[in-house]
């Protein structure tokens, strides 16, 4: 049985987005039906909390109230959208999801990861991805990629939170991540993010099942 909830994590500038249309270009021209979405903002609701999120003008808001607002997000992210694409046959493509809230909120927060654990269950229904590709970089060169990415896209202050973070909140979560893929080997791989783009689609395709090759 093929994977259909694949997933795309890493820090800042690790070239997700990038890839994930790659993947979702990919898949489509061999006869899938796919699905590309994101967090935050893969749902209605999802669009109207990103803003609340990202946007580096807005007053930034506690840990805890972080944390349940994207837990939110997800919530609605699931049901609405990612599990009937699912239910439909359709290959789902996110960029960030549950391993997300582990690395960011749990190792570069420091809100305690059982924790979460259990309120990502609780927000997804124990909605699990199929197959998560870490996308990994030193911190110091995805932060410089991402600040110019926002630069060039006008996106410096209204997505730029978290590229405003420390350098050592950067390296915590990136830590996350690896414990993550250390301790879910099965669910999670690693690629080196450090290449061009076409380098690291050439990666995530030994990770695909023979059975996406119709």
């Amino acid at each position: 049985m093929p994977a259909k909830f694949i997933t795309l994590e890493g820090i800042e500038g690790s070239g997700k987005s990038t890839l994930l249309q790659k993947m979702a270009d990919w898949l489509a021209g061999r006869g899938h039906s796919v699905l590309l979405t994101c967090e935050p903002g893969g749902s209605a609701l999802g669009r109207e909390l990103r803003p609340l999120l990202l946007d580096a003008d807005r007053e930034k808001v506690c840990m805890e109230a972080e944390l349940f607002l994207y837990l939110a997000d997800r919530a609605e992210h699931a049901r609405r959208v990612i599990i009937p694409a699912l239910e439909r046959g359709e290959l789902v493509l996110c960029d960030r999801f549950t391993d997300s809230t582990l690395a960011y909120q749990g190792y570069g927060r420091g809100l305690d990861l059982d924790l979460l654990r259990r309120l990502n269950h609780a927000a997804t229904g124990g909605l699990a991805p199929d197959q998560t590709l870490v996308l990994d970089l030193p911190p110091e060169m995805g932060l410089s990629r991402a600040r110019r990415r926002n630069l060039e896209q006008g996106l410096e202050r209204k997505e730029g939170r978290f590229e405003a973070e420390s350098l050592a909140f950067h390296s915590r979560v990136r830590t996350g991540y690896l414990s993550i893929a250390e301790e879910e080997s099965g669910r999670v791989k690693v690629l080196d993010a450090s290449g061009g783009p076409e380098e690291l689609f050439s990666q995530a395709c030994k990770h695909f099942p023979r059975e996406m090759e119709l």
